[in-house]
């Protein structure tokens, strides 16, 4: 059977060969190659077989199973029979030579196929290839190739062959004349060279050690003629190219005396393919053989072809590289090869010709130059060697060129130099500066040539200077002695600032090398060394350029560096302080980035570490001379105004710290002499220097000033100490603005104590000297800005020194006022509509020190006391026309503009007129029948909010006003004019009072006001005044607005009882008017007006706002929160909500359209508005307490609330307002009916004092959950979870409000109820509470709900008690089992989620029941999850596979035999599974494999589980696969017939992966498991399931199905 099988194994593949997709055709050929590992012949033999039968296979195809066969040749090339071989050959020779056309590919794998048999039947193959070979007759080019390859990997058993096959191709050069074949012939001839001069390199192995160069000279000589002298003219390139990489070789096997011939015609020959082509590479490698070739032999004529060489070969190198083109780069290293040659044998004619090209000024050609150069320094060291001093002398040039290719090959040399002791000759110096002067290049891009080609930006010359001058001085030993202590002189010069980062850290290295070597000795020794920097000089320097730590790529942090390591050079006694003190700085640096770091902190810091430092040192001598130096630096800093500036203030500090009074005035002196006045910075320097040093040295600073100004600075004739006599005035203001600045500095830094006695007699004196002149004997100040702002800035610095003294209370400043006066002139001098310079700020802030404002207030005014008469009799007499109630109305009326007038005058004279009209109508009055007073309420409501105004005397008149008006409501009763009324008299006590501004006096007075009033005023007058105080609430004068509000409040206390039937309507008023202001008073006097009602009418108020407008706005809101100040109030108004929330049906059903498929769900208005106001009302803090009281009922009745909206919609109408609010950004809050009852919940909670549960749930997501259909019943369990853990105790009364939710019309409040109630049971606290029992029974009682969801949640809640009380399991373990295998069988189809539950639920409770009743159900459950293993639906798969794996944890160690019938039932699925395209099932899958190991009592397989299935490890699947089959046929062969047919199931799974992996399992399978197994397998019927799959749509499913197909091939 095996020949046939394999047979039909390789048809089956061969056929399959012609797949579209590239992967399946290189699987195929791959398990081509699998059965050719087994069976190779009869693979071999298939092959052949089908490529003779199928004559019409396109190449392509034919060429994938040449290449499978040479695979399969290659690698069993000692097993193959000599039949079989000559079968192959001729197959090859055939495939090869079938068409005289060149189809590369095909002919090639035939080819290879050759080459491969003849590795180990070189005969057989040179026979057939010999046939086809025969002399007078052009072969086939693939012939010749063959060949030719054969020679290379076949070496001693070809070159044997080579004389003949030379003897007859050698006329066969003549008779092509296709080039072609002639290029054929060429790659012949290179090859059998080369292998010719492999086999003479290694005659000690060869099979023939006789073989001689001699024995091919004539034939190589013969072919060499034809080559150079015929094909090497040829116009073709590619045949040219040809030539000449056959030339190379072929020339180490002419006869030395024809290459000596030859040479003369063969170098220039060689040379002009220069010119004739683009891609030179192979052109140089041959060149570079014929130079060795001649080389070998001693070749004299060399010499004389020496310069076209070398002129040729250094045309090639100056070519420019570009770094894209390998071709451009490889020929460059062939020319370096030949010059290595040439320098070998020729090392001064080599020279002679370069050093000479260094002098010129071409780019190309200098580069090119010195690229040779660092490759022969590199690679011929020895001829070298001799020749130092001139290579070194012939860089002059090149040093001096700017161009930024040169500079970088310039470094290049210089760093090989560096490495073969060049720098250690004279003339190594200007090597290193060289270095260094390139590490100092700007990083901005340098000189661009005019002719636009691009050179490399300046600092890529200047990165590989800095890596090169760190490598040298790190790598290469011998070169420390050079650089240290060399590079030191570098450290001072400004040219090399750039440079000082790469050469502090180089530095660094070089001293810590030699601290190592010798830890005592002073690293800097300055015997005869004159060109090193003095240890004051390198101190400077460091400290100066640290003042800009991060420029230059972070110098402060290497030169602080450097610093630290030369401490013992600088000064002795420095180095534990520096140690400390410098680690802080670097420390510092590190904390901070450019753009973080405060430069004035920094530059302080660097002061104070300047100051310690001089402190540490205490030596006079040693002080004075880094002065001196500081001094002297100065200079170099012009272009850095920053770090001058700083070493300004250095040198202040060091001069602070000098005992030498003569060393500082000297200094001071030159300083003052030498600065560069014309800068600003510099003068702000110089000034702080001033400053600093005062601080020690004040009287030798003011000295010093003093003598300076008194010098001929400021005179314009020349003298003999008129330093200036070229400057122009505005220089001479500039000097005189510098001293200004330096005296202000001076005080500002000097010690108080000291200043105060010289503040006005040196220092102010002399700063307004130098601020003005005399001219003729007159005063002339200067105009110039930049003068009069160092003044200003000056007598600040001044001022504040003098006021921060200690002294400062006893000091008589009698320049005050001069100074004030000055200030003053500037200020004004300024112009008054813009700001064009600082100088008003500063004058104004100096001022500022200098006096204290004066206030002054003024008060004018006018009194018309003749005219206000006049108006008074004007209107007494139009009253007198109507003296009734409507004629004082119209009469108020017509002053109402003026009571109620912005103007405080206005509102006092109308006030007066008012209380004087009402007095004349009181005093006229005569009530001939009892008449009501029917405007009584209107005028008392326009007045008494004006007892509050402003304005005292507007208070006066109106309470007069109130007061007429009791007394002619009493006289409209029918009481006499002389009747004095006790409660109507209390107002002229209150109206003295009012005279007081205080506030809250006048609220007082206005409630006790109102009191007076609610008891004199009949009770059909009472809504008419509350109206119109409504109306004064907008008032703008806001004392009357607040009157109103306290009035109304009053009222309605006092009177509120009788005003049920006015609830709606004032309520209405109150809305309104809080619409019309914005006022925060008002607002809270509404709030207060709505909780003094609802006191007196709770249910009519509720009843009212419920009827608001819905959304709620922010007012209405308020309102609403109102009625939560008083707790018992607040609990009634709860309560009323709750109710008229819970009465009504939560929604309605309609269809928006009739072809609808389900109706829509509509929420009802009432329960809507009581649920916002639930939530209004529960957001008052002060609801607290009412909450707290309610609690279970509101819990419980917004839950279900929030059930039975879930999906529910708002009312058309609603919708589109809602729409208009959010778009315009009105609505506080969203209207929709499920997130208002979320909303109303959590304040519930929030109130309760539940704040925990809620940021639980906040922290779960779970309030959003509750508001989704699909995610609210995890947002219910997320709310009972977090409540069993933070409101335990609550949770009794809860349940109990929740349980009657349990028979409810409402499927949603059920399933809400039950899924509260099924969480609770994760938790330990039902158990605690006493609740578990009935909690039990309540949900077990559930089980035959008419819902779907209620019946899974009882399930879900039974399987909780596994983690909320595991200790229960046991006891209940009967009846839990029980319930949830019905729910296994619950009837509700295929995909029920209630099963799906079931499942979950016994997965938790397997390792809790007894043992006991798990048995009696294990079985059971085992076959009815086993469909669900490969359901289509992702939680089923997944759910029922994890519990298949929790069945087999729960069996560890008792596993009965029908059980574990199931677990090798389940073995394929679970395999197969873990390719599931989704994760959570392959994880699932994980899981219980691992369970299912140890039953299947193999620990080999369990550990392979264990290892290779950890949860969150990456799994490499064909790795595992292969390592489980492997043990499973180990111990389980019997098993393979059941594995395989199982998986032959899935080989039509709908999933992909999991298709591809089913065949994939059956090769592993087949691969591990014995032969004598192969009864248990039917191989037709898996073949053809295999075959089947070749043609799936799956290109992966057939790449698997192919692998498989390879693998069979052990069965046969």
């Amino acid at each position: 059977m095996s020949e046939p099988y394999v047979k039909k194994l390789s048809t089956i593949l061969l056929d399959s060969v012609t797949d579209k997709d590239p992967l399946v055709q290189e699987q195929v050929c791959s398990a081509l190659c699998a059965l050719g590992e087994s069976q190779p012949e009869e693979t071999l033999s298939a092959c052949e077989e089908h490529l003779r039968q199928h004559e019409k296979l396109a190449h392509p195809y034919r060429t994938m199973v040449l290449r499978a066969m040479e695979t399969i040749v290659s690698n069993h090339i000692s097993e193959l029979g000599k039949d079989v071989t000559r079968a192959i050959i001729l197959l090859a020779s055939s495939e090869m030579t079938k068409v005289k056309d060149l189809v590369s590919d095909w002919q090639q794998a035939a080819s290879s196929v050759l080459v491969a048999v003849g590795k180990r039947f070189v005969g057989m193959v040179m026979e057939e290839m010999l046939g086809k070979f025969q002399p007078g007759v052009l072969p086939h080019c693939f012939v010749v190739q063959t060949l030719a390859n054969l020679s290379v990997f076949n070496v001693f058993g070809m070159v044997p062959f080579l004389t003949s096959v030379l003897s007859t191709m050698l006329p066969m050069l003549g008779m092509a004349k296709h080039d072609s074949m002639r290029v054929v012939f060429c790659c012949a001839l290179q090859r059998f060279s080369e292998s010719t001069l492999e086999y003479l390199a290694n005659l000690d192995q060869a099979p023939d050690p006789t073989v001689r160069k001699d024995t091919f000279a004539s034939d190589i000589s013969s072919a060499y003629d034809t080559l150079f002298h015929h094909w090497l003219q040829s116009r073709e390139a590619k045949l040219r190219l040809a030539v000449v990489e056959a030339l190379g070789p072929m020339s180490h096997l002419l006869p030395s005396e024809k290459l000596e011939e030859q040479l003369p015609k063969l170098l220039p020959g060689v040379l002009a393919l220069y010119k004739k082509h683009a891609e030179t590479s192979h052109v140089s490698k041959s060149l570079g053989q014929i130079l060795e070739a001649a080389v070998s032999v001693g070749s004299r004529t060399l010499e004389v072809q020496l310069d076209s060489l070398l002129a040729a070969l250094h045309a090639q190198i100056c070519v420019p590289v570009e770094t894209s083109s390998p071709l451009v780069t490889s020929n460059q290293k062939e020319v370096l090869r030949c010059f290595t040659v040439l320098a070998c044998c020729s090392p001064e004619r080599l020279l002679a010709f370069l050093l000479p090209k260094l002098d010129t000024s071409n780019e190309r050609t200098r580069v090119g130059t010195l690229q040779v150069l660092r490759h022969i320094i590199n690679s011929a060291a020895a001829q070298m060697e001799a020749k130092k001093p001139f290579i070194l002398s012939s860089m002059r040039l090149p040093l001096l060129d700017p161009n930024s290719k040169v500079k970088r090959a310039v470094v290049q040399v210089i760093s090989a130099m560096a490495h073969h002791g060049y720098l250690e000759q004279p003339g190594g110096e200007a090597m290193l500066e060289y270095i260094v002067q390139q590490c100092a290049l700007p990083p901005e891009a340098q000189h661009q040539k005019p002719s636009g080609e691009e050179e490399p930006p300046a600092d890529s010359v200047r990165d590989i200077s800095v890596s090169t001058l760190y490598l040298v001085s790190t790598t290469v030993d011998r070169m420390s002695d050079v650089l240290w202590p060399h590079l030191l002189q570098f450290l001072t010069p400004v040219r090399f600032t750039g440079a000082l980062t790469p050469l502090c850290r180089s530095l660094v290295h070089l001293a810590q090398k030699r601290q190592e070597a010798a830890a005592e000795a002073p690293l800097i020794q300055y015997d005869g060394n004159v060109t090193l920097p003095s240890p004051y000089a390198i101190a400077t320097r460091l400290l100066t350029v640290s003042s800009s730590p991060y420029l230059g790529g972070g110098r402060g942090a290497a030169s602080l560096c450097l610093l630290n390591v030369l401490h013992r050079d600088i000064h002795p006694s420095l180095g534990q302080r520096w140690a400390t003190t410098i680690a802080l700085l670097l420390e510092h640096l590190e904390e901070h980035t450019a753009k973080t770091l405060s430069q004035k902190e920094w530059e302080e810091k660097l002061l104070v570490f300047l100051r310690d430092s001089l402190a540490v040192v205490s030596d006079n001598t040693w002080i004075c001379q880094l002065s001196l130096e500081m001094c002297k630096q100065l200079p170099c800093y012009n272009g850095t105004p920053q770090e001058k500036n700083f070493l300004y203030k250095c040198v202040g500090t060091t001069l602070g710290a000098a005992s030498s009074k003569d060393v500082v005035r000297k200094l001071l002196q030159e300083l003052l002499e030498t600065a560069r006045y014309q800068e600003e910075a510099e003068r702000e320097g110089l000034a702080c220097c001033f400053g600093i040093c005062a601080i020690s040295h004040l009287d030798d600073t003011l000295a010093q000033l003093e003598d300076f100004v008194r010098s001929d600075v400021f005179r314009k004739s020349i003298g003999i100490f008129n330093l200036f006599k070229d400057r122009s005035d505005n220089d001479v203001d500039r000097v005189k603005g510098t001293l200004i600045l330096c005296y202000g500095h001076v005080a500002a830094q000097a010690p108080r104590e000291l200043v105060l006695a010289r503040a006005e007699s040196d220092i102010l004196r002399n700063m307004f000297q130098c601020f003005s002149t005399k001219v003729l004997g007159i005063k002339v100040e200067t105009k110039d800005p930049g003068l009069q702002l160092c003044l200003v800035q000056s007598v600040c610095m001044v001022c504040q020194a003098i006021c921060s003294s200690a002294q400062a209370g006893s000091f008589h400043f009698t320049r005050k006022a001069e100074l004030v006066a000055q200030m003053m002139d500037f200020i004004k001098a300024e112009p008054p509509d813009s700001l064009r310079t600082p100088i008003r700020k500063k004058a104004m802030l100096a001022c500022t020190h200098l006096v204290y404002p004066f206030l002054w207030a003024w008060a004018p005014g006018f009194l018309y006391l003749d005219t206000m008469h006049a108006l008074e009799d004007l209107l007494r007499s139009i009253l007198r026309r109507n003296m009734t109630p409507q004629g004082l109305q119209l009469m108020v009326e017509h002053l109402s503009p003026w009571i109620k007038s912005p103007r405080g005058y206005e509102r006092v004279r109308a006030l007066g007129l008012s209380a004087c009209l009402l007095q004349f109508f009181l005093e006229h009055l005569h009530v001939s029948a009892l008449v009501p007073f029917h405007n009584l309420g209107l005028l008392v409501g326009l007045f008494s909010p004006r007892c509050a105004d402003l304005w005292p005397a507007t208070r006066q008149e109106a309470v007069s006003c109130v007061y007429s008006l009791l007394y002619l409501q009493l006289g409209y009763e029918g009481f006499s004019r002389d009747y004095r009324d006790d409660v109507a008299e209390r107002l002229l006590p209150l109206k003295d009072g009012l005279v007081h501004p205080d506030p809250a006096i006048l609220f007082h007075a206005c409630h006790s006001i109102a009191q007076i009033i609610a008891k004199r005023l009949p009770p059909d007058q009472l809504i008419n005044l509350l109206l119109t105080l409504f109306e004064s609430l907008g008032d703008p004068d806001k004392n009357c607005s607040r009157a109103a509000t306290v009035m109304i409040n009053c009222l309605l206390k006092e009177r509120g009882s009788m005003l049920l039937e006015k609830v709606p309507e004032i309520m209405s008023v109150l809305r309104s008017r809080l619409q019309e202001t914005r006022e925060e008073h008002v607002l809270q006097s509404a709030q207060h007006s709505v909780y003094v009602l609802a006191s007196q009418h709770c249910v009519a108020v509720v009843t009212s706002l419920l009827g608001s407008p819905l959304p709620f706005d922010s007012h209405t809101c308020s309102l609403w929160r109102a009625l939560a100040v008083e707790p018992g109030l607040s609990a009634q108004v709860l309560g009323l909500l709750l109710e008229k929330m819970s009465r009504d049906v939560p929604f309605k059903e309609s269809r928006a359209f009739l072809l609808s498929s389900a109706p829509d769900r509509v929420a009802t208005l009432l329960p809507l508005a009581a649920t916002c106001a639930l939530h209004e009302v529960m957001s008052a803090p002060a609801s607290g307490p009412a909450v707290t009281e309610l609690y279970p009922q509101l819990f419980a009745g917004l839950l279900l609330r929030v059930s039975c909206t879930v999906g529910v919609q708002l009312p058309r109408n609603l919708q589109a307002k809602e729409r208009r609010a959010s778009s315009s950004a009105l609505a506080s809050r969203t209207l929709d009916p499920c997130s208002t009852a979320v909303d109303a919940l959590r304040a519930v909670l929030l109130r309760g004092g539940s704040e925990d549960v809620v940021q639980r749930v906040e922290l779960e997501g779970g309030w959003e959950l509750l508001s989704t259909s699909a995610g609210h019943e995890d947002g219910v369990a997320r709310l009972a979870s977090a409540m069993a853990k933070f409101a335990g105790p609550r949770l009794p009364l809860v349940m109990k409000a929740l349980l009657g939710a349990q028979s409810s019309v409402y499927e949603a409040q059920r399933v809400t109820s039950t899924a509260f109630l099924a969480e609770l049971l994760t938790s330990n606290v039902v158990n605690d509470l006493m609740l578990l029992e009935s909690l039990l029974d309540n949900l077990a009682a559930r089980q035959k709900d008419p819902c779907a969801s209620v019946r899974r949640l009882v399930l879900r809640g039974l399987a909780n008690l596994a983690s909320g009380s595991p200790d229960k399991v046991r006891a209940h373990g009967p009846q839990l089992l029980t319930a949830m295998i019905s729910g296994l069988d619950d009837g509700d189809g295929p995909h029920s989620l209630v099963a799906l539950e079931a499942m979950a639920g016994l997965a938790k409770l397997l390792g809790l029941v007894e043992p006991e009743d798990l048995r009696a159900v294990l079985l059971h459950t085992a076959i009815r999850i086993r469909p669900f293993f490969d359901s289509e639906k992702m939680e089923f798969r997944s759910v029922s596979i994890r519990l298949f794996g929790h069945l087999n944890k729960a069996c560890h160690g008792a596993c009965e035999d029908v059980f574990l019938e199931q677990v090798v039932g389940g073995l394929v699925p679970l395999l197969l599974h873990l390719r599931d395209p989704q994760a959570s099932v392959a994880a699932a899958c994980r899981f219980a494999l691992r369970m299912c190991g140890p039953n299947l009592e193999c620990e080999e397989l369990a550990d392979v589980f264990q290892k290779h299935l950890q949860d969150g490890r990456g799994l490499h699947f064909g790795e595992f696969l292969n390592a489980a089959c492997k043990h499973l046929m180990c111990y389980f062969p019997d098993l393979l017939g059941r594995l395989v047919s199982t998986s032959l199931f899935y080989f039509k799974s709908s999933w992909e992966d999991v298709r591809a992996a089913a065949p994939m399992l059956t090769g592993f399978l087949v691969l591990h498991v014995e032969p004598q197994q192969q009864s248990q397998v039917d191989l037709e019927q898996l073949t053809a399931a295999l075959q089947l799959l070749l043609k799936d749509p799956a290109p992966k499913v057939r790449v698997k199905a192919a692998e498989t197909l390879g693998r069979l091939v052990k069965f046969a």
